[in-house]
């Protein structure tokens, strides 16, 4: 729901990066808005309105199948955009994006930013980085889901979500979990119990706490560096 009218760049590092003259250019169109625990912001095959520019929490891009079942390929935090199919020449995703840590963002009419990116200029630029490194995670998330355990699979994804927290307190119940990583309970179970058996994490009442920064990345695959170093490498941002 809509909060204010902010012209600050509110944390979103997309939105720091731009110029003064192409930000103040987007001020009087953007808006900061809550954004609450499991809220849709665009559901598949729907007409996006407005893209998201989050300041805190983490939103995640899900497919869903027939069945009800789901699994996370992206996630998007104040690094990012949600909504990069307003750039790319179409305005419908197969996809679901969903609040998963509640938070606030900057929002911005579809439409305006689209004139906007066609304009040229650094934005376009960012934006168009912006969409290959979300590419990069997608398609890396795909291979990791095949190749690798479900251990390794979520040291990753808890790297991830801390990445864009910034924080090692993360409320996350391991249903929710199960449901992003596209897989049964009981796995995550196991797998979250192993690492609070290690020091790694610990786990209670819907809250994990990481415990041991670096031993978590040694258990994570590689996966984690390599989505890591791509958005470094064409965004020069401190998350990943």
């Amino acid at each position: 729901m809509p909060v204010s009218k902010d012209s600050g760049r509110a944390g979103n590092q997309l939105l720091a990066a731009l110029p003064a003259e192409e930000y103040q250019r987007l001020v009087p169109y953007l808006e900061k808005v809550e954004l609450n625990n499991h809220q849709v912001l665009y559901n598949p095959n729907e007409l996006i309105e407005f893209v998201y520019f989050p300041t805190q929490g983490v939103v995640s891009l899900l497919y869903a199948m027939e069945d009800g079942s789901t699994v996370e390929v992206g996630i998007v935090g104040a690094e990012g955009m949600v909504g990069i199919p307003v750039i790319l020449g179409g305005m419908k995703t197969t996809n679901l994006a969903l609040v998963q840590v509640a938070g606030y963002g900057m929002r911005l009419k579809a439409s305006l930013l689209k004139s906007e990116f066609e304009r040229g200029g650094v934005l376009q630029t960012l934006l168009l980085r912006y969409s290959q490194a979300l590419l990069s995670f997608v398609s890396q998330t795909a291979a990791c889901n095949r190749l690798h355990t479900l251990e390794e699979r979520l040291s990753r994804w808890l790297l991830l979500v801390q990445h864009r927290l910034q924080s090692d307190e993360l409320p996350l119940t391991q249903e929710y979990i199960s449901q992003m990583l596209g897989t049964r309970r009981s796995g995550v179970t196991v797998a979250a119990g192993t690492l609070q058996q290690a020091g790694i994490i610990s786990y209670k009442r819907g809250k994990i706490n990481i415990l041991n920064q670096e031993n978590l990345e040694a258990t994570a695959c590689e996966c984690y560096q390599v989505i890591q170093s791509e958005f470094a490498r064409l965004l020069n941002l401190e998350q990943g």
